[in-house]
């Protein structure tokens, strides 16, 4: 039996970054993952595989409707299916033998299989159990199911199933228009692909500012996506290698069916928390799965800690990476500490969506009293140059104070971008503050200037 000072179930981007800073702190540390390859979903099937997709497709996409623009003239590329899916694998081996190059950098053990907790203090794996003195829960997510529809990850497919299609659809349905649900089907819309989004919801985002949302909406619709809003599923069957989808629409409950040749349900995802004996020791559990935590980390039995998607909040890698290394240092004796204020989102599309902080709508909820700042990336000489200029950065101040309370991008490098308001809200700056700091020329980030401006005397370039 080895003993550890911490014990990592999960080597998600809140797992093993929970394992890299205990080890760093000098905690003797193990990390516990069943697959055959560490970084979980994030990394496997998840964050870094549909980028590499959406890399290509864009560059696809670039070649075909923005080469010519530029004197770049002859014929558009042809897809390589295989060798696009192979050029996602290698960019997934290359990430996760990097973790595994750091473990045992930081020498940490890999536990190799799925982990439990038969009793506090222990954790079994296999048939070997260890001996630990704290125990992480970074188990993750999975896919969550939607009643009526079942996923076979061949015709109807989750996020997984839609990484490895054994050929490019002709027809494809979305169920869900958020994150996943855009950023899939905006990389087959690219491929050729007659993409449809059935979102139950009357906006696709839903928690995104109102403005994006009509925006997003507007530009992914002129890249030949197709929404139906208000579509309540009520189930999806397959004949013949083909999907059939039956919905509702909620404005006059009228019945309508959409027939594809690849469903993907992206619905949003569930806690992985299941089969670990959490409750039977006496963890709490809340109704939808997750694991109850205190302000640091800690659940109702001593020495056990849960993490990322295990626990309420948003399902966002950096959220359990920021959580894997604050909980390490709670155990090591130091103050760890998350912002959930200052938590940015992005969706990985073109153009990217990110947003952090308040929106309008949350600000005139709580009623507090704001200014506007907002700058389109038209009066953005960059962004003209390189046919990107559609979008705008909006910043939320304060009326009184001028203190940052949120931002909202959608254009060029948003994903980017976002993170110089992180910053400012960090160190609790004025939109003053960012208008008043020299910007390089010409650089996309000068948008961002100017919607700091525009939250005082006006903008420059409009």
């Amino acid at each position: 039996m080895a003993s550890y000072d911490v014990i990592v179930i999960g080597s998600g981007p809140g797992g093993y970054v929970a394992a890299i800073r205990a080890a760093q702190l000098g905690l003797k540390t193990a990390c516990v993952e069943g697959r055959e390859t560490l970084g979980g979903t994030c990394l496997n099937v998840g964050c870094i595989p549909s980028k590499a997709l959406l890399h290509a497709t864009h560059q696809l996409h670039e070649a075909e409707h923005n080469f010519a623009k530029m004197g770049l003239k002859g014929k558009a590329p042809t897809v390589d299916w295989k060798q696009m899916l192979q050029y996602k694998t290698e960019t997934i081996e290359t990430n996760t033998k990097g973790i595994e190059y750091l473990f045992k950098k930081n020498k940490i053990d890999w536990l190799k299989g799925w982990g439990s907790i038969p009793e506090a203090g222990k954790v079994k794996v296999g048939d070997e159990t260890h001996e630990a003195k704290n125990i992480i829960v970074a188990t993750g997510s999975d896919v969550a199911q939607l009643k009526g529809v079942e996923i076979d990850e061949k015709t109807i497919v989750s996020s997984t199933g839609a990484l490895e299609l054994a050929k490019i659809p002709k027809k494809m349905i979305v169920i869900g228009a958020g994150v996943i649900g855009l950023e899939m089907g905006s990389v087959y819309a690219r491929l050729g692909a007659e993409v449809t989004v059935l979102e139950y919801l009357d906006t696709i985002t839903p928690t995104m500012d109102a403005e994006v949302q009509k925006q997003f909406q507007k530009i992914l619709s002129k890249q030949g996506m197709k929404f139906v809003l208000g579509a309540a599923v009520q189930g999806a069957e397959v004949k013949n290698g083909k999907a059939k989808v039956t919905y509702t629409l909620k404005k006059d409950d009228s019945e309508e069916t959409l027939e594809a040749d690849t469903v993907l349900v992206a619905t949003g995802r569930k806690p992985v928390t299941e089969g670990l004996g959490l409750k039977e020791l006496g963890v709490e559990i809340t109704d939808r799965g997750f694991v109850k935590t205190d302000g640091h980390w800690k659940t109702a039995v001593d020495g056990i800690y849960a993490i990322g998607d295990a626990t309420e909040g948003p399902m966002l890698a950096h959220k359990a990476e920021d959580e894997g290394m604050a909980a390490a240092e709670v155990i090591a004796g130091k103050a760890g500490h998350v912002n959930y204020g200052v938590i940015p989102s992005v969706i990985y599309t073109h153009p990217e969506v990110a947003a952090v902080g308040k929106t309008e709508q949350d600000l005139k909820d709580e009623g507090r009293a704001y200014k506007t700042g907002k700058f389109s990336f038209m009066g953005n000489g960059r962004a003209k140059a390189n046919f990107a200029a559609d979008g705008f950065v909006k910043i939320l101040a304060d009326k009184e104070t001028d203190r940052i309370l949120g931002a909202h991008i959608i254009g060029p490098m948003a994903g980017d971008l976002i993170h110089e308001i992180c910053v400012a809200m960090e160190f609790g700056a004025a939109a003053e503050d960012v208008a008043m700091t020299c910007h390089a020329h010409p650089t996309y980030s000068e948008a961002v200037r100017e919607a700091a401006l525009a939250c005082g005397d006006g903008p420059i370039h409009m």
